[in-house]
């Protein structure tokens, strides 16, 4: 605050010297303008979705991170659960309801990497399921900042489940129908999770701009309120008082014999036999 500085008197001042120090000499300047332009990564990068608008769109998305997060964590469980029965050199009696061929029981480092995919992939789902359930309540009442948690974990996520198909693809036998089944359906969960999050992100930065210009009307409201109370004030200080007199007037004393003391209400003074009164002269 500039306390040495006497505040203009002419003028409605902007919205946004509340918000900026910077003066009008400098908003013409090539800085300035620099400043204004928004990034690119701070733009929607999709206005419209392929079938439905953005906004259901992201819901039918929310949805579908929920249920995928459902699919990751059993998938990995059951990944690891047959890791554990084929480790290489265990031995194993009775009947079984599937044969444990198709697990990869080559290079120890290699299988424990599979293994770290399967743990952190269990993770990151528990992750995604609870951050899709505030997406969903979030969408549902338009408040972009809960969804902060999904576009992270999501984000988090489809990059490593990304790198976990790479690798799966690489390392196993494509001659099994669970390896193909697993590298064809997660081809497609990858393409739509891209796409969903690419669509969502879109959605947060609009509703973001939308909440900045809300916000920036209703501190405009307010400052027009205060300007018109200021004013308000300033009248009642400059117009005549009520009873004829105004803040230039300065009161009159004289003596009346026949009343009382006529400021405010009426008092007597007696001075002998005689009644006396001082009365303010209007």
């Amino acid at each position: 605050m500039n306390y040495g500085k006497k505040s203009p008197t002419t003028g409605t001042p902007s919205v946004y010297s509340h918000v900026t120090s910077r003066s009008s000499a400098n908003l013409r300047s090539s800085r300035s303008i620099k400043s204004l332009k928004i990034p690119w990564y701070r733009k929607p990068i999709l206005t419209n979705a392929i079938i439905l608008d953005v906004q259901r769109a992201s819901v039918l998305m929310g949805v579908f991170s929920l249920l995928l997060s459902i699919f990751t964590v059993i998938t990995a469980c059951f990944d690891l659960y047959c890791y554990a029965m084929a480790v290489p050199g265990s031995t194993h009696t009775g009947y079984y309801a599937i044969s444990y061929q198709f697990i990869y029981v080559g290079n120890r480092h290699v299988r424990n990497a599979l293994v770290m995919f399967c743990a952190f992939s269990i993770l990151l789902g528990i992750a995604v399921f609870i951050t899709s359930i505030m997406l969903i309540i979030a969408l549902r009442k338009e408040y972009e900042k809960k969804m902060v948690p999904w576009l992270w974990a999501f984000g988090v996520f489809t990059v490593f489940r990304l790198l976990a198909y790479l690798f799966f693809s690489i390392v196993n036998d494509m001659i099994f129908a669970y390896n193909i089944m697993m590298c064809l359906l997660w081809t497609i969960f990858l393409a739509i999770s891209i796409y969903g999050w690419i669509l969502i992100y879109s959605l947060y930065i609009e509703l973001s701009d939308l909440t900045k210009l809300e916000d920036l009307a209703h501190l405009r409201t307010i400052e027009r309120y205060n300007l018109d109370g200021n004013n308000a004030v300033s009248e009642c200080i400059d117009s005549p008082l009520p009873g004829g007199l105004s803040t230039d007037d300065t009161p009159q004393y004289g003596f009346d014999y026949a009343g009382g003391l006529s400021y405010g209400m009426p008092h007597s003074i007696s001075f002998g036999t005689e009644a006396t009164t001082i009365s303010t002269i209007s």
